[in-house]
């Protein structure tokens, strides 16, 4: 690799951090390792062929250009979370799985996550979804806690709900939503 492809590679995987909190190549190494896939499988997964999974850990491209694919790798952390903390099996983590990869980046139905209430009215995990979705389609993580930081002196109540729902993990998001509810 020359000099010229190391800075392109460089500037890929710091645009990478800015826009979802880390290299894609680490990101998609924690999935690997904590739901126990190969290369092949979270690509199947997330929509995307296997030379572009490759391509974007490696640094070789910077941006997963499909949001609905986006909101795959976001519903991945959040079930590999599940995993680690022993809230859904390894059997369940597969067939939530499934459910993510037939998922067109909305949410995702299941026994655990479900989208409307009894009621008919939407759950909290949706909303907070919705939001996140709405503010992570605006601008990328590294520019959503930019912006935080600026607002933080003076309006520090709207900083951390950016930070929360435009660069945090759902399940904080929750919880803050939660907290908020008179």
């Amino acid at each position: 690799m020359d000099a010229a492809q190391q800075e392109a590679t460089a500037r890929a995987r710091e645009l990478q951090r800015n826009w979802y909190g880390e290299p894609l190549g680490a990101l998609f190494r924690k999935l690997i390792d904590d739901l126990g896939l190969n290369q092949a499988r979270l690509a199947g997964v997330l929509g995307l062929s296997a030379p572009m999974l490759s391509q974007l850990m490696s640094g070789q491209r910077a941006k997963i250009g499909n949001p609905a694919v986006v909101q795959r790798v976001q519903l991945l952390q959040d079930l590999a979370g599940q995993v680690a903390d022993g809230s859904v099996s390894a059997a369940e983590a597969t067939d939530r799985m499934e459910e993510i990869k037939k998922s067109q980046g909305g949410s995702v139905l299941s026994n655990t996550t479900q989208t409307t209430s009894s009621s008919g009215a939407p759950t909290v995990k949706r909303v907070v979804r919705e939001i996140q979705s709405l503010l992570r389609s605006v601008a990328a993580a590294g520019d959503i806690i930019e912006a935080a930081d600026t607002l933080a002196p003076t309006h520090p109540e709207l900083a951390e709900f950016l930070r929360v729902y435009g660069a945090g993990r759902t399940s904080d998001a929750v919880t803050h939503y939660q907290s908020h509810q008179s």
